[in-house]
């Protein structure tokens, strides 16, 4: 039992240790973090200060056999103050960050939380319970006692062990990303996005409506998300907090990916606090603008879980990918979104739809008209989406090179050979060449896309997809993935039709 008994203040010891380095490091996040927990300021002032010093009083009281017991006590007095304040919240629906350790990591409370303080009791509850004058090994005789030959081999398997733990860590995480890039380019081939496939995807689905807010700027003006993305280009939302360590290590970063890439995506930061916490920061390293919720309303909203975290909206309003968790993430999903061509705008933008009116955005909306999209179709002649007016068109977009594409092709065939009664009239956009598209031995109207940036005008992320255009020239729905769904729908589309004579366009 002597050695559980060491085991378990040694772990305390080191917890402890690195929580209050971690919140004397960071002070003002550390009184924050009171007040965020629902403390009044006169209280959360002083006690911001006191937490760190008393979680350093109680590692250090771990280490001695004779003050071990009383520190484990102040261990659990600390601990169930924890747990009392995170369940509090948590019944509240708040969330807010915990600053557990300070500059050396921040997250937004949850169950995880509660489960590791709780954990964390049960071991100081288990030194309490033996009492003070319980037998155990001390930490300091131990290694005290110990022989050069044994001290050196002590150090030596420390070290050992430190190795293998890292080593470990990286092999997972090499592996963890592997296996994701995996199923991302298995996504792609098959028309699907990662939240199919990924039990790994973090935040809200790709494609899904990013839900709207309206936060006030540091100088209390409101901003929205629509107000965001009225410039045309995709927005990035930064989620921070001034009680954050590595938020506040990224501010001169992210000062440099504003002044680099202002012209090709929106940035705005999503915080917490008071304004004039906030400020200083952000004057600094010009960033702007900076939005202030009340708790975490928005961060729960996308389904962010810490900060630093960011996420990037398509210029319709759609989710774009999955929410990047700390700055070096940040920093690969900026350089690799920049250079995406899903980020650019397309040349040649149709700048009307297909009846004649201009363009209110240059996507797709569902449940109005369609773009007037402008293709050359394998003779070399230009062909409009307003020449399908008048019967449902089964938009279909698709690549010689996709295998999955090559799997449907026969059934695609025999569907345009023997239609269904009141089958939609088929538009295939194709990137590729000319020569790969003719020896397809397709019979329908096939449009060439060299780089597929009209896909990305109807949210087609992949091939094959397909949606459905009515015979009025709207778009119905968003486009699905695969054979299947694409068969299934337009099967669907020609039994409605089937029973309906087509209506003329209304122009």
């Amino acid at each position: 039992m002597s050695i559980v008994l060491l085991l378990a203040r040694l772990v305390l010891a080191v917890v402890f240790l690195v929580a209050g380095v971690g919140k004397l490091l960071d002070l003002k996040g550390s009184q924050q973090a009171m007040r965020d927990f629902s403390l009044p300021d006169f209280l959360a002032a002083p006690l911001g200060i006191v937490l760190p010093l008393a979680e350093l009083a109680v590692a250090v009281a771990l280490i001695p056999t004779a003050s071990a017991w009383w520190g484990a006590i102040g261990a659990l007095v600390l601990l169930l103050l924890f747990i009392v304040g995170i369940t509090y919240n948590l019944t509240l629906g708040r969330k807010p960050d915990c600053h557990c350790f300070g500059v050396f990591y921040s997250s937004a409370i949850g169950r995880s939380t509660l489960i590791r303080n709780l954990v964390l009791a049960v071991i100081a509850g288990l030194i309490v319970g033996f009492g003070p004058n319980t037998p155990e090994l001390s930490m300091v005789a131990w290694i005290g006692d110990l022989n050069l030959a044994e001290g050196i081999g002590l150090i030596f398997g420390i070290i050992v062990v430190a190795l293998l733990v890292g080593e470990s860590w990286l092999l997972m995480e090499m592996l963890r990303q592997i296996g994701k890039l995996t199923i991302r380019l298995e996504a792609v081939e098959s028309g699907s996005t990662a939240t199919e496939t990924s039990e790994d995807w973090i935040g809200l689905p790709e494609g899904e409506d990013a839900p709207d807010f309206a936060l006030p700027d540091l100088n209390g003006d409101l901003v929205t998300l629509g107000s965001l993305l009225e410039r045309g280009e995709p927005v990035m939302l930064v989620f921070s907090s001034p009680t954050c360590g590595p938020c506040q290590a990224m501010m001169p970063d992210l000062g440099e990916w504003m002044q680099e890439y202002g012209d090709r995506i929106t940035f705005a930061v999503i915080s917490q606090g008071s304004a004039d916490l906030n400020r200083t920061k952000a004057t600094e390293y010009g960033i702007a603008p900076v939005l202030l919720q009340r708790d975490r309303e928005v961060a729960e909203a996308y389904q962010v879980r810490a900060t630093p975290s960011a996420v990037i909206i398509r210029t319709d309003g759609s989710i774009h990918c999955e929410v990047a968790e700390g700055e070096d993430a940040i920093r690969d999903l900026i350089k690799d979104e920049t250079t995406n061509i899903k980020l650019q705008k397309p040349k040649n933008l149709p700048t009307h739809n297909v009846l004649g009116q201009p363009n209110e955005t240059i996507f797709a909306p569902i449940g109005g008209p369609a773009p007037n999209v402008t293709l050359p179709d394998l003779d070399g002649n230009m062909v409009q989406l307003s020449d399908f007016l008048g019967k449902p068109t089964l938009m279909i977009f698709w690549s010689p090179s996709c295998g999955y594409c090559q799997d449907m092709l026969p059934t695609l065939k025999a569907w345009e050979a023997r239609p269904p009664k009141g089958a939609p009239q088929l538009f295939i956009v194709s990137n590729g060449t000319v020569t790969e598209n003719r020896k397809q031995g397709i019979r329908s109207t096939v449009l060439i896309d060299e780089d597929f940036a009209i896909g990305d005008l109807f949210g087609a992320r992949g091939t094959p997809m397909g949606l459905i255009i009515d015979e009025n020239g709207i778009v119905t729905d968003k486009p699905v993935a695969g054979a299947d769904a694409i068969f299934d729908l337009a099967n669907a589309t020609a039994k409605k039709y089937a029973k309906m004579k087509p209506k003329p366009a209304t122009v």
